[in-house]
């Protein structure tokens, strides 16, 4: 039986962030993301896709729009 996420874990406009869930024998992994600087979002299913989407929101969105800090 898949449990639903809580809703406060997912990034919003209100509370902008990362979220990654690592998949499981049964389901893959996923991500998303909401950027507080400039607002762009993003949601990706799968090992490699979710890396490429951390990836992508560590370059470009998250600490890039604070200056590298956290």
């Amino acid at each position: 039986m898949r449990r639903k996420m809580p809703a406060d874990l997912y990034p919003t406009e209100d509370k902008p962030g990362l979220r990654v869930r690592g998949g499981t024998k049964y389901s893959s992994s996923q991500g998303d993301y909401v950027c507080g600087g400039c607002g762009a979002e993003d949601h990706a299913n799968g090992d490699n896709n979710v890396k490429a989407l951390v990836q992508d929101y560590a370059d470009n969105h998250g600490p890039a729009h604070r200056g590298g800090r956290q």
